[in-house]
């Protein structure tokens, strides 16, 4: 039984080269696809970084009440800092606050005369970075209640929008890119089914003589399912190596001021996964074709 496998996996190579051109084209129309799915794929994993580094992240301004003892606001202010996935985290007392206002302000920001009066409370400005296995709702929101419930906090504001830029990005492009690698699956399978089609038609003959003499299905399907493998597998491989290429060609096409963007090759695992949908959707067409 294996020797038998064996030796129709063996007939099944040797058919791929009955009809190269045929072969070569589907090989040239698998990769095509296989190219442009992974740009598209290089190109979502390139922005999700960006979004994720630049965007993935609150800011939180924190004042304290204006008669709080600073003792207290210091202890308050070791909380934030020990708080989880805290970034960046600036105080202000208020004189430097004031200070802040006047230098920002310019020639007409002078305040020495609120020296002895000043108005202003402590605040912090307290920066998180949003992880990536935290894109739900609410977390930020989370975020919010602990820093209000410290004992001087008097208010606490953020802009919700850099809360949800990230996630919201992550949404769209679950949104999106299924139905992209759905559409490109469904032409390679196109292609790929048509050229079996195209075998079959030029060894019809073969086909009914070897039903006539009573060879079982999976004698004539094996060799053809063998063709669709190996077309899968060549033409991933095609793809996937012109998109290395095209990589290495526009890596740092972005990396200069003032975007300083170094284009990232997709991770390892869409690359298999990649080659490996290619490779079973070209099985399937065959095996449809074959049927």
């Amino acid at each position: 039984m294996i020797g038998q496998l064996f030796r129709l996996t063996g007939r099944g190579i040797a058919d791929f080269a009955l009809h190269p051109v045929a072969q070569l084209l589907t090989l040239v129309a698998v990769g095509m696809v296989t190219l442009l799915t992974g740009l598209i794929l290089t190109g979502l994993h390139n922005v999700n970084l960006e979004i994720l580094k630049s965007r993935g992240e609150v800011e939180f301004q924190m004042y304290w009440k204006a008669d709080y003892p600073t003792e207290e606001v210091l202890k308050d202010w070791d909380k934030v800092t020990n708080m989880e996935h805290l970034d960046d985290f600036q105080t202000f007392t208020p004189e430097n606050a004031l200070t802040e206002l006047a230098s920002t302000l310019g020639e007409t920001g002078d305040f020495s005369w609120l020296a002895d009066n000043n108005p202003l409370p402590y605040s912090g400005l307290a920066l998180f970075k949003v992880p990536p296995d935290a894109q739900t709702d609410g977390w930020a929101a989370k975020i919010l209640t602990s820093l209000k419930s410290l004992p001087g906090v008097e208010k606490v504001n953020y802009t919700p929008f850099q809360a949800d830029l990230a996630q919201g990005w992550m949404t769209v492009t679950r949104v999106i890119i299924w139905p992209i690698l759905g559409f490109l699956a469904l032409i390679v399978s196109l292609v790929v089914h048509n050229t079996i089609k195209l075998s079959l038609m030029t060894r019809m003959d073969e086909v009914e003589i070897l039903s006539l003499v009573g060879a079982r299905p999976s004698y004539i399907r094996w060799p053809l399912l063998t063709g669709g493998f190996l077309q899968g597998i060549l033409g991933s491989g095609l793809g996937i190596g012109l998109l290395y290429a095209v990589h290495a060609a526009s890596a740092d096409a972005l990396n200069f001021p003032p975007f300083l963007i170094e284009i990232q090759f997709m991770p390892l695992e869409q690359v298999a996964l990649l080659a490996g949908c290619v490779t079973l959707v070209s099985m399937a067409s065959s095996w449809v074709a074959v049927k």
